[in-house]
């Protein structure tokens, strides 16, 4: 491809991340996305690609274009980004989160990885596309979204709900979290290609007891009793399941490193994975983590509630068993509120796109082999797929093999290489002229 848009990139991603998109989770202080989405609506305007911006909320902006595709006929693919970030505290950063700054062959910020990244890899492809008058072999659609951090209502599922229209014909997408490098040897390296996310359920505890003074003996008291239903929770370690993606991902990657994985008993395998184990440790079982506490309002006042939220993540198919062994360990008394809940989505490893994705890693990375893997968080695609859309993970990146990539994400000091940014342009061009 044209030079343009491997060195658009950098001032691109650059842009955007000075642009502050942080996303609270309460709309009264989450800011930027409109503006972001602005920004994203005027450099698809200069290289001549309409676009609709759509405010599902004061200032929340999500942004749709279609780029006509040679065979209209085909099913469209989808290509997907959001546009806000986590909270970032620049007194925890070695550089200020917002500043976009080149350092040490790294592009800093906050959302370098997560995933202003790809947003700008998909901004130059298809800039570069205009300007040589290149068109596609089916249709594009692009969208950009807001709240993807905080749950989605004001951005996907928002745009699904509401405007499904857009996606009309749509039978494939791509998005996070995928197509990174995991470095095996000098020549190997294996690309991990998101084909199933965990389900999410943002629970409330909440337990109730007799209100009272703090100084008598009290022998209901919601405090403890929320204490104790939370510490059970925090400490419970669920069973090992090993889903169709987990066993495709460590057999291919137990292949790869010449080791055996037991799938029935993977976890001393998987430690051997380095910077991936936590990632990959979190998608054999289903987990629950205690992350914020409710109760009182006076010192010496025992109340009468008391509440806790629970981040649960599950495994596909393991939804309904998964909050019946939650409940025997809560126990009956305390109340279960379900705040927030998405499904799992999981789709096969398998067809032409799956076969593109390889072949486009292959011609920029001889020693690229590509394998399915189950993401532990969320992403858009929760709300895509509801659609009847195949999502995929897949912004292309080849990284350092001593980066710890899975620890940038919401993390201190977020950065993405440089060369891996225009490695991933370079893949992101090549996949979309193949599929």
């Amino acid at each position: 491809m044209n030079t343009s848009a491997v060195d658009e990139v950098i001032t691109l991603c650059q842009d955007l991340l000075r642009i502050d998109t942080t996303n609270t989770g309460d709309p009264r202080t989450t800011v930027g996305e409109r503006v972001a989405a602005e920004y994203v609506a005027e450099k698809l305007a200069d290289a001549g690609i309409e676009s609709r911006l759509l405010e599902s909320a004061p200032t929340r902006a999500n942004l749709v274009a279609r780029i006509p595709g040679a065979d209209r006929t085909r099913g469209a693919l989808l290509v997907h980004g959001h546009l806000d970030v986590v909270p970032a505290d620049k007194r925890e950063w070695s550089v200020d989160p917002f500043s976009g700054e080149i350092k040490d062959g790294y592009l800093w910020g906050r959302g370098a990885v997560d995933m202003k990244d790809f947003d700008a890899m998909v901004l130059a492809v298809v800039r570069e596309w205009q300007r040589v008058g290149y068109t596609p072999p089916r249709d594009i659609v692009l969208a950009y979204t807001a709240d993807e951090e905080a749950g989605m209502e004001y951005g996907s599922q928002w745009l699904v709900q509401n405007h499904p229209g857009l996606f009309e014909g749509c039978t494939e997408a791509i998005g996070e979290v995928g197509g990174y490098s995991y470095t095996v040897n000098d020549d190997l390296r294996l690309y991990l290609v998101q084909t199933a996310e965990k389900g999410l359920d943002w629970l409330r505890l909440h337990a109730n007891g007799r209100p009272g003074h703090g100084s008598f003996i009290h022998d209901d008291n919601a405090v403890t009793a929320l204490a104790e239903a939370v510490a059970a929770v925090g400490r419970h370690k669920f069973p090992v399941v090993v889903t169709p993606t987990v066993r495709a991902f460590l057999e291919q990657v137990g292949e790869a490193l010449g080791i055996d994985i037991d799938p029935a008993d993977p976890e001393i395998a998987i430690a051997k994975l380095g910077p991936i184990a936590n990632l990959i440790g979190a998608t054999i079982r289903n987990t629950a983590n205690p992350t914020r506490l409710e109760a009182g309002y006076k010192d010496n006042v025992i109340p009468g509630k008391a509440s806790a939220t629970v981040d649960c993540r599950t495994l596909p198919g393991q939804a309904e068993s998964f909050l019946a062994e939650l409940r025997e360990i809560i126990g009956p008394d305390v109340e279960i509120e379900h705040v927030h809940r998405q499904p799992a989505v999981e789709t096969e490893f398998g067809g032409p796109l799956v076969d593109a994705m390889g072949a486009a890693l292959r011609a920029e990375d001889p020693g690229a082999r590509t394998v399915p893997y189950l993401m532990s968080g969320g992403t858009d695609a929760k709300a895509f797929s509801t659609l009847g859309i195949r999502c995929f993970g897949f912004a292309p990146l080849q990284l350092p093999p001593d980066l710890n990539f899975a620890a940038l994400f919401h993390g201190i000091d977020e950065r993405v290489p440089v060369e891996g940014l225009k490695f991933g342009v370079r893949v992101l061009d090549r996949l979309l002229r193949n599929s």
